[in-house]
């Protein structure tokens, strides 16, 4: 549905204006950029469905614009094809990342056996324009490597004497109206925005290296902040979504760990086919004929892009530690659940360090964290890093505590004993992206930032 229609080519059934439902994680960005001042439209609902504790919460008028005297309800999605009927909904937008195509259309087909619409929003419809040069790094799935890569294509533009500034995709985890616009330059503005594990994951490694980050609700509004302070943008991606702002370089990173699914995940294909650099990470890890049937992949998708190979490195503090140890991993939560891996970098450095045994985190498990390995059958190796509010961590640090481990191997890019109180000796493990061969990142950056001084 492009401008240009006339305002009857929109209208539902009833002559009025149509009625639509967001679905999930970039719902709230859909609407801000869509459908917010789109008289043409009434949006009656968000769905929610990979962020826990945000259902029954509400948009605040404040921040849905002249058209709404109300808040939006935020609803489970489990009651969608209900609220389609009750609330005699038109249009159903699908607005999350990291779902199988398959997925996809199992609930356009709830949506349309319902009698509503289903729409996807598009990068013409979806995508602000910056008035300085953006780099969007960009994935085929949870947990390919997109945070590792943001931090060296950060690292390399210092050392080009550029400011870039990060504007991370949202985690609306806490108060929406407090968070329309979010800036964090040091630790403390997390503590002050009570930050949940998964906020910092992807914050601290950056404050680390004095890097600004932007994150926050209205991305209008975020971007213009962060215009006010970066030579370069670089727009750090979640899940496998596409970016919210047009991107001058488009990296998108693959994992061969889990080959095939580049192509079979959405939005992913879609990073994949827009990409302008192709990063195939974990070559270090990953079979050559899973290598192999990646590249054949992003090959025969996008032709035109520049691949880089490149290995994701595990670097372990005090290894010693784990040596003939019963040691519980912990792992990056999203990349574990939804990503779909059984396990990462901390299963990996427990068993090169030589544990005694990898403690099975599943019998110890307490509350929500019970419900995730229900809910993941896939997971029986590592404990996911779930941390999206008090309660949860709070649990997360019981069911730590509980077993039977001698050494806590924790390869979140945070340090879990600064925020929990675990009674086990831990051992820090981080990764960082490594190019191998040509064409490197350097090479890349350099060549981009020459055509943008060139005009």
């Amino acid at each position: 549905m492009r401008p240009g229609k006339t305002q009857g080519d929109h209208y539902g059934s009833r002559g009025t204006r149509s009625r639509a439902s967001i679905l999930a994680l970039r719902a709230f960005h859909n609407f801000n950029v869509f459908f917010r001042d789109n008289s043409q439209y009434e949006v009656v609902a968000f769905t929610a469905t990979q962020i826990p504790n945000i259902q029954n919460r509400r948009y605040p008028r404040s921040l849905a614009g002249l058209l709404y005297s109300n808040e939006i309800p935020i609803i489970p999605e489990e009651d969608l094809s209900e609220t389609i009927r009750d609330q005699r909904v038109d249009l159903v937008v699908f607005s999350y990342s990291d779902v199988s195509h398959e997925y996809v259309m199992h609930k356009a087909s709830e949506v349309l056996s319902s009698g509503a619409s289903f729409m996807l929003l598009g990068p013409n419809d979806t995508m602000l324009k910056s008035s300085k040069p953006l780099i969007a790094i960009c994935a085929g799935r949870t947990g390919s490597g997109k945070s590792q890569t943001t931090r060296r294509v950060v690292d390399i533009l210092r050392k080009k004497a550029k400011n870039p500034v990060v504007v991370r995709h949202p985690m609306p985890y806490g108060n929406l109206l407090e968070e329309a616009i979010q800036r964090f330059e040091r630790f403390d503005d997390l503590d002050r925005a009570r930050c949940t594990i998964e906020e910092r994951e992807e914050y601290e490694p950056h404050l680390e290296r004095g890097i600004v980050v932007f994150a926050g609700v209205d991305y209008s509004m975020v971007l213009k902040e962060a215009e006010k302070e970066a030579d370069v943008i670089v727009w750090d991606g979640g899940n496998n979504d596409f970016p919210f702002f047009k991107p001058d370089l488009l990296i998108t990173v693959v994992d061969p760990m889990r080959p095939g699914d580049e192509i079979e995940y959405h939005p992913g294909e879609t990073n994949v086919r827009m990409a302008d650099i192709i990063i195939v990470n974990k070559v270090n890890t990953a079979s050559e004929r899973s290598i192999s049937i990646v590249m054949d992949n992003v090959r025969s998708k996008n032709p035109n892009a520049l691949i880089v190979r490149a290995s994701s490195e595990i670097y372990v503090e005090k290894p010693e530690m784990i040596r003939g140890k019963r040691a519980l991993v912990i792992e990056d939560g999203p990349t574990i659940t939804h990503g779909g891996m059984s396990y990462g970098a901390g299963y990996l450095a427990a068993r090169q360090f030589q544990a005694s045994e990898i403690v099975n985190p599943i019998e110890y498990a307490v509350g929500s964290l019970k419900r995730t390995f229900e809910s993941f059958p896939h997971v029986t190796k590592v404990l996911p890093a779930m941390g999206y509010g008090p309660q949860q961590m709070k649990e997360l640090e019981e069911t730590i505590n509980s077993t039977t481990a001698d050494v806590v191997v924790s390869a979140t890019p945070i340090r879990l004993n600064g925020l929990l109180k675990i009674n086990k000796a831990a051992v820090h493990v981080r990764y960082e992206l490594k190019e191998i061969g040509l064409p490197n990142l350097e090479d890349v950056l350099t060549d981009f930032l020459e055509d943008i001084e060139r005009g």
